[in-house]
């Protein structure tokens, strides 16, 4: 069953699965899988998808590609550029940076998940996203058939967004065109981190916005915040079940964010539109922490935009929950919730 290859641990069974611990048996795997018109799933971590009861009709490969490649060289004295392979995880990622005193991703502590699903999603959090680190992402190109490496600058980074995340072919291999194979970033060499630029997280530290922290310290911080939320895995929390925010905040144009109570948590985007706090949303819409205990599936006592797994749960009864929230949310403010978990054979 697929569910034990999530953080959810829901998902039915698949129809082929193939463990890839290479980038070779990555790309033949891909390959061979397309050549029989098998559909293809990539899961590596999986924490940010939710596959259905009725699995996956065709080739899961499980990407287990692990490693981390320093080119000191590359910035000499200012910092390095490291090249990460896609199934390697990614807090692992963080603290190997912190620790040899590479500044960039320390806000980005305790994300689960693997470092080529990271691009995709343009991953972020306490004020830091990876795009901002980014480098070049290396792909094989379902369509094309080969190997291929995009410059940040041609990597369409949005808001939890990305080219790659939009990128579907739509002909004989339907899904994801680019197959991640290596993230490389450039970090620079520093004592301490890039300005602080969460609120949250300044009151944590007990700093102001825009202060710079020694990184091993915001790291403890971003880890303790996490983990008071339920956001960092632990496999006797049913709290952390889960696929960490259910849900993306959303982006509002200006009148509809006005329409809004004027309480409600917001950010002025680069765009020109606002940016709404999801948990504020759903928290005064009536869905609380615990919403829906005992379960079997139910919403985070640590935080709303988490909904977990307390145990026994089936991934009809996780969108069961979704949409109640969804449309509780729709109903008290008129705004519609998007998932940002990938969703696997299964409409909300």
């Amino acid at each position: 069953m697929l569910a034990a290859l999530t953080t959810l641990r829901v998902g039915g069974p698949a129809q082929h699965l193939v463990t890839a611990t290479t980038e070779t048996e990555l790309v033949d795997a891909v390959r061979t899988a397309d050549d029989a018109g098998s559909p293809v799933l990539l899961v590596a971590g999986g924490s940010n998808v939710v596959i259905g009861d009725d699995g996956w009709p065709g080739t899961v490969v499980h990407v287990r590609t692990m490693g981390v490649t320093a080119d000191d060289e590359a910035l000499a004295c200012a910092g390095s550029v490291l090249t990460v392979a896609a199934g390697h995880p990614w807090d692992d990622l963080v603290d190997t940076a912190v620790r040899r005193g590479l500044a960039g991703i320390e806000a980005l502590s305790g994300i689960p998940g693997s470092t080529g699903a990271t691009p995709v999603q343009n991953v972020g959090a306490y004020g830091q996203e990876v795009a901002q680190t980014i480098m070049a992402v290396r792909t094989y190109d379902r369509v094309d058939r080969r190997v291929h490496t995009f410059a940040v600058g041609e990597c369409g980074f949005g808001y939890r967004d990305s080219m790659f995340k939009r990128a579907i072919d739509t002909g004989p291999n339907e899904g994801d065109r680019y197959v991640v194979l290596t993230v490389t970033f450039q970090l620079p060499l520093a004592d301490l981190s890039t300005p602080i630029a969460y609120a949250e997280l300044a009151r944590h530290l007990g700093v102001d916005l825009g202060s710079r922290v020694p990184l091993a310290e915001v790291r403890s911080a971003v880890l303790a915040l996490r983990r008071a939320k339920g956001m960092v895995l632990d496999v006797a929390d049913h709290d952390t079940w889960s696929v960490g925010s259910f849900f993306t905040n959303p982006v509002l144009d200006v009148d509809t964010a006005e329409r809004l109570p004027v309480s409600t948590p917001r950010w002025s985007t680069a765009d020109g539109r606002v940016k709404v706090s999801a948990a504020w949303l759903i928290d005064h819409a009536g869905i609380g922490k615990g919403y829906g205990l005992p379960g079997p599936a139910a919403v985070s006592t640590k935080h709303t935009l988490a909904l977990t797994n307390r145990g026994g749960a089936t991934a009809a009864d996780v969108v069961a929950l979704a949409r109640e929230v969804i449309a509780a949310v729709r109903a008290r403010f008129g705004v519609t919730l998007e998932p940002e978990a990938r969703l696997v054979g299964i409409n909300l």
